[in-house]
């Protein structure tokens, strides 16, 4: 009876899928620490394996781990992660410089994509209007999910990575901002108390971020800096104030966790211990559980549901990787970049995942969306991520191993 116990206890405890957090936890600190090395193996960069991993372990796959709370709470953690290094990692005074650059290349990603995904869902598809406006707005959306990549590399302060970053965030915001503006159309809720209520929750968020963090932050680590942890879990404060401030405003969280590394950028640079414990812990926890979380998302068998679903979505991921590349040409030619900072700037801007999901979750549940758009869009996020990948880490490559490449870009260009 004793040794049945036993049996039943152990059986409890490895029912599909895991609900040990104990258990979930050392399962996701193995794939954290295998797939880099396996990647490593076959020359892969190590975010794809983290994303295979997530489609393996995911309710679609093995069944192991299912999305709750916990794995939400970390994979939002990632992303916001992800955002604020790219703003507190960027070079301020190279992107004043290129300002104009960032801007143009933020409408080439946010027109261009557009410009592609419409005809593709009205026209090919044949869905309605409003259904092919909202997916449309989909295609001008990424995630810089290769930026990881990127800093690793040492490159976050090349010219290309500056536009790139800039212009993800000049295009989500565009994107995140229409979104509701398309929800208004539908509903009819449009007006002028919405735009009004918009740009003064926007003007109110700046000023708390922009002229009343820095000096905050300043005094705070001047005060504090022969502490080990209290700054570090200040810019967590900051970091995570702002996502939620920024939903107050009525933008997505990921725009306010890149303005809080903006707002951050200058006071987290001067100290080099609290900058590698911010770049340690994000590359060590939080960016590999979001990487992770976004392949549990992918579900390979909707490719076998019939061949409308895999029309759609082979025509949404084709829509969306041309929109990209064509984006990234048009900025190439225009500001005479390489042909390895095209294919960095594409690979940055490429990766479609939380902004994506973001606008197709909200069109599905106002019923704008259908199954095959929803499915289609999550093989999208599987292929783009990937190609990012690829992408990013070959130019990353290509740029550390001629590293005179950008200074003689850089010396014939005028500074903007």
């Amino acid at each position: 009876m004793h040794n049945a116990d036993i049996l039943g206890r152990l059986t409890q405890q490895f029912e599909l899928p895991f609900s040990n957090p104990v258990l979930v936890f050392s399962l996701i600190l193995l794939i954290i620490l295998l797939a880099p090395i396996v990647m490593g193996k076959f020359r892969f960069p190590g975010i794809v394996g983290f994303i295979l991993a997530g489609i393996a372990i995911g309710p679609h796959g093995l069944n192991l781990l299912r999305k709750n709370s916990a794995v939400d709470l970390f994979s939002t953690i990632g992303l916001l992660y992800i955002m604020f290094i790219a703003g507190v990692e960027l070079d301020l005074n190279e992107f004043k410089q290129k300002k104009h650059k960032s801007l143009v290349f933020g409408f080439f990603t946010f027109c261009i994509p557009i410009l592609i995904g419409f005809p593709i869902c009205y026209y090919l598809l044949g869905y309605p209007l409003i259904t092919s406006a909202l997916t449309a707005s989909m295609f001008a959306t990424h995630t810089l999910v290769a930026y990881p990549i990127v800093s690793k590399y040492g490159m976050a302060k090349n010219e290309a990575v500056a536009i790139s970053v800039g212009g993800t965030i000049l295009t989500d915001t565009a994107v995140l901002i229409l979104l509701p503006v398309i929800m208004g159309a539908k509903s009819g809720g449009l007006g002028f108390s919405f735009w009004l209520q918009l740009m003064i929750s926007l003007s109110i968020f700046a000023f708390i971020m922009f002229v009343l963090i820095p000096p905050l932050a300043r005094w705070f680590f001047n005060r504090y800096r022969d502490n080990k942890t209290l700054p570090y879990v200040f810019v967590l404060f900051i970091v995570f104030l702002s996502a939620f401030l920024s939903q107050l405003a009525g933008v997505e969280p990921i725009i306010g966790a890149f303005v809080a590394g903006l707002a951050l950028n200058k006071a987290v640079q001067q100290s080099q211990p609290l900058m590698h414990r911010i770049d340690f812990v994000g590359n060590a926890i939080f960016i590999p559980f979001f990487l992770i979380s976004v392949g549990m998302l992918v579900d390979l068998r909707v490719l076998t549901r019939g061949p409308q679903a895999t029309i759609v979505a082979v025509s949404l991921t084709l829509g969306a990787l041309l929109g990209k590349w064509l984006a990234a040409l048009s900025t190439q030619k225009i500001f005479k970049y390489s042909a390895t900072q095209r294919t960095l700037i594409f690979g940055l801007s490429s990766a479609h995942a939380a902004a994506t999901l973001a606008i197709i979750l909200v069109g599905f549940k106002a019923q704008i969306i259908d199954d095959n758009i929803l499915n289609g869009t999550i093989i999208l996020i599987l292929v783009t991520c990937v190609v990012a990948s690829f992408a990013t880490e070959r130019a990353s490559k290509n740029l550390v191993n001629q590293p005179g490449e950008q200074e003689a870009l850089t010396e014939e260009q005028p500074v903007g």
